[in-house]
C-alpha cells in the first residue's frame, strides 16, 4: 500500500533510538469525508489521554505513536485511513527494524483501520475500542495466534457492541487470542468509567511489551 496522494499523513511520537516494540494509536473519523485531518478534532484528541498513558505506562523500550490520518472519512471502497495506517506500519520497521512487533490501538474508524492492517507483517495484538465493524467480517484479517481485546460500550448508539462481540467470537473461533470486555452503561465515547477503559488499555500493552522482552535472545 503507498500513500502517493497530495495530502500526507502523519506519524506523532516516531523517536530516535532503540525499540523492541511499537505501539501505534490509531483515531476514529467520519463515514465520509475527503475534508484533512487535523490534530485538533475531537477524534484525534480523544485518544492522546491514551497515548500520553501508554507512553508513561512503559520505558524506552517501546515505542509509542499516534497516526493522524490524511482525511476524516473511510469513504467507501478508498478506505482513505487504511493506506495511511499500513504506511505507518512501515515507517516503524524502517526506524526500528524489520522484526519490530507493533501492538494496534484503535478506536471507533481507527478500530476498523486497524482491523485492516492486522495482516501486516509486524503487527502482533490489536486493541479495538467501540469499533465500526458494520460487516462483521472486519476480524478475518487476523492470524492464528495474534492477541484481540475489545472494549465496547453496551449503551453505545454510534456503533454496534453485538457486532463487536460477534466479531471477536469469530475471530476467536480461528485461532485468534480474543476476548470481549462489555462497558456496562459507557456509550460511544469513553466518558464513562474513563480510569476503566484506560486501565484494561495499559494492562494489555504492558503484558504485550512484557511478552516481548522475555522472548528478545539475550
Amino acid at each position: 500500500m503507498s500513500v502517493d496522494d497530495v495530502a500526507a499523513p502523519t506519524l506523532h511520537g516516531l523517536r530516535s533510538g532503540p525499540a523492541e516494540s511499537a505501539v501505534l494509536v490509531l483515531h476514529g473519523g467520519k463515514v465520509t469525508s475527503h475534508d484533512r485531518a487535523r490534530p485538533w478534532q475531537l477524534s484525534a484528541l480523544r485518544m492522546v489521554p491514551f497515548t500520553s498513558m501508554l507512553r508513561r505506562a512503559t520505558d524506552r523500550s517501546v515505542a509509542v505513536t499516534q497516526l493522524q490520518y490524511r482525511y476524516r472519512g473511510w469513504n467507501g471502497a478508498d478506505r482513505s485511513p487504511v493506506a495511511d495506517a499500513w504506511w505507518a506500519c512501515e515507517q516503524v520497521r524502517d526506524t526500528y527494524g524489520p522484526e519490530t512487533p507493533i501492538t494496534l490501538v484503535g478506536h471507533s474508524m481507527g478500530g476498523r483501520t486497524a482491523a485492516a492492517i492486522a495482516g501486516h507483517p509486524n503487527v502482533v495484538a490489536l486493541v479495538a475500542l467501540a469499533p465500526w465493524w458494520p460487516d462483521g467480517t472486519e476480524t478475518d484479517t487476523l492470524r492464528a495466534g495474534q492477541k484481540l481485546l475489545v472494549l465496547h460500550g453496551t449503551v453505545d448508539r454510534w456503533t454496534d457492541p453485538v457486532a463487536s462481540r460477534a466479531a471477536t467470537e469469530r475471530a476467536a473461533a480461528r485461532g485468534v487470542d480474543a476476548s470481549f470486555v462489555p462497558m456496562a452503561g459507557a456509550g460511544h465515547f469513553m466518558l464513562r468509567s474513563p480510569r476503566t477503559w484506560s486501565r484494561r488499555v495499559r494492562e494489555f500493552v504492558v503484558d504485550q511489551s512484557r511478552e516481548v522482552s522475555s522472548t528478545k535472545p539475550e
